[in-house]
Order: C-alpha cells, then structure tokens, then sequence
C-alpha cells in the first residue's frame, strides 16, 4: 500500500512539473510573438512614413488654386561629406501637414541614421529618409547650392568615395507614373550621379523602366544597373511578377547599353518554353 501511494505522489509530482513546464512554454510563446507583432508593427510604420513621398502635381495644382500646401519643407542634420575641403551636405526632407494651410508658416527639424560600407578600393555611406532635394554646403567659402531643381523624391542618399572624386548618388522619382495622387518609391526611378570635383548632375533612366538596383563594376566608375520592366503598363514595376533587365552605364561616355546579347536573351526564353 505505502509502496502505491509512493508512486502515486511521484506521478503527481511529475504532472505538477510538467504543468508548470507547459504553462512556462505558452507564457514564452505569447510573449515572442506579441514582440514579434509589435516589431513588425513600428516597421511596417517606418516604412510607410519613407513612402509617403510628394505631392503629384495634379495636386499641387489643385492646392495652388486655393493658395493652400499640405507639405512643408524640413531640413535634416548637416552630414561632414568631404573632410578634406570642409563640405557638407544637409538633406532637405518634408512634413505632411494634419489639413492643409495658408502658404506660410515655420519649418521642422528631424534626423536620420547613416550606414558605412568598404568596397574595393572606395568605400560608401549611406543616408535614409523621406527626402526631396539636398543641400551642399561648403564650411570654408560659406556657401551653399542646391541639388535638384526639379520636384524628386528618394529615400536613400549614397556616397561613394573613390581615390579622385566624390559621388552623390539618389534612386528618385519626379512624375507620378503609377497615377496615386503622390510622387514616392511606388513610381520610376532615374539614377542620379553628382560628382564633387566636376559639380556636375548626371541623370541615368531608361523610359517606361525603373530603376530595381545597381552595382560598381570592380575598379571603375562604370555601373551596371537592373531596370524594372513594367509589362502591364500601369506605371510601377511588380517584382514578383515583371521581369528585369541588365545594362551596363558608361560614367565618361553617357552610354548606357546592354551587356546580354539578343541572340542569347532570346535562346534563354526559348530554353524556358521548352521549344
């Protein structure tokens, strides 16, 4: 009997820890997905807010007609570009208004993080944001330029650092293509290359593409860039479901060209038809 009511008590025993394993499993459980949701929450945010880009200028027309805005412009912290001769950059960035106003008023001051990378023989840096011109500033004449002349949006700012020059580069859109009242990352993309010592703006874009990547080649300035193609023609690249092209960009000449052959793009799509 004893014997009996040993095993007993060492069953219950074993159920009780048991139990209190399994309520420590559920209890775990709940919290990493809650932190999990919670994560993905403020990113999914983050992300909207660098999407919500500029105004189309249907818009901006419309508002003008009122002599009302819904944006305002907002100057980000002074970026140490090039050490050597003292220049700065200050992206400029904006603020969408709660209900539009009377075209006046004060602007605001945000900050965002930077990234470094080495490549080869230069190395990078990279800014993001919600931008839509930038500022160059140079410490020792006192004198500032702005970038773009044009409406752009970019949420990105590169620089590439090589042995002779500085590059700004910006993957930006300026019209409206996907038709969605705003001029944001949903639309085509141009590369845009500014260099330091030439103080000259280069623009890169093949028409009805968009800009989906891009990658120095080794020891050059040259670029090879991936266009997005939009195949249904509604005005913004798919890219699980539209395909990609390779071209090569010539920084000295301009040139912007292919480097996959026809005969081999179309023995490609044969091999995947299977015919």
């Amino acid at each position: 009997m004893m014997k009996t009511d040993k095993i007993k008590n060492y069953n219950q025993k074993v159920l009780a820890i048991l139990g209190t394993l399994a309520i420590i499993l559920v209890i775990f459980s709940i919290i990493t997905i809650s932190g999990i949701a919670i994560s993905e929450y403020f990113r999914f945010n983050d992300y909207d807010d660098i999407e919500t880009g500029i105004l189309s200028d249907e818009k901006i027309d419309e508002l003008k007609k009122e002599n009302k805005r819904e944006q305002v412009i907002s100057y980000e912290t002074p970026m140490l570009i090039d050490t050597l001769n003292s220049v700065y950059i200050i992206p400029v960035s904006h603020k969408n208004l709660n209900e539009p106003e009377d075209i006046n008023g004060l602007l605001n001051i945000a900050s965002k993080s930077s990234s470094y990378e080495s490549k080869d023989n230069r190395y990078s840096r990279e800014f993001y944001g919600n931008y839509n011109n930038v500022i160059i500033y140079n410490q020792k004449s006192d004198i500032t330029k702005q970038l773009f002349i044009k409406r752009v949006n970019f949420n990105d700012i590169k620089t590439e650092y090589f042995s002779d020059d500085i590059f700004l580069m910006f993957n930006a859109a300026e019209k409206d293509t996907y038709k969605d009242g705003v001029i944001n990352l949903a639309d085509f993309k141009s590369l845009y290359i500014y260099s330091f010592n030439q103080k000259k703006l280069k623009k890169v874009a093949n028409d009805n593409m968009d800009i989906v990547s891009y990658h120095f080649l080794n020891d050059s300035k040259d670029i090879i860039i991936s266009f997005g193609v939009d195949k249904n023609n509604d005005g913004t690249y798919d890219y699980n479901n539209e395909p990609t092209v390779i071209k090569k960009y010539n920084y000295q000449t301009n040139e912007l060209k292919s480097i996959i052959t026809d005969n081999i793009n179309s023995d490609l799509q044969k091999t995947l038809e299977g015919s």
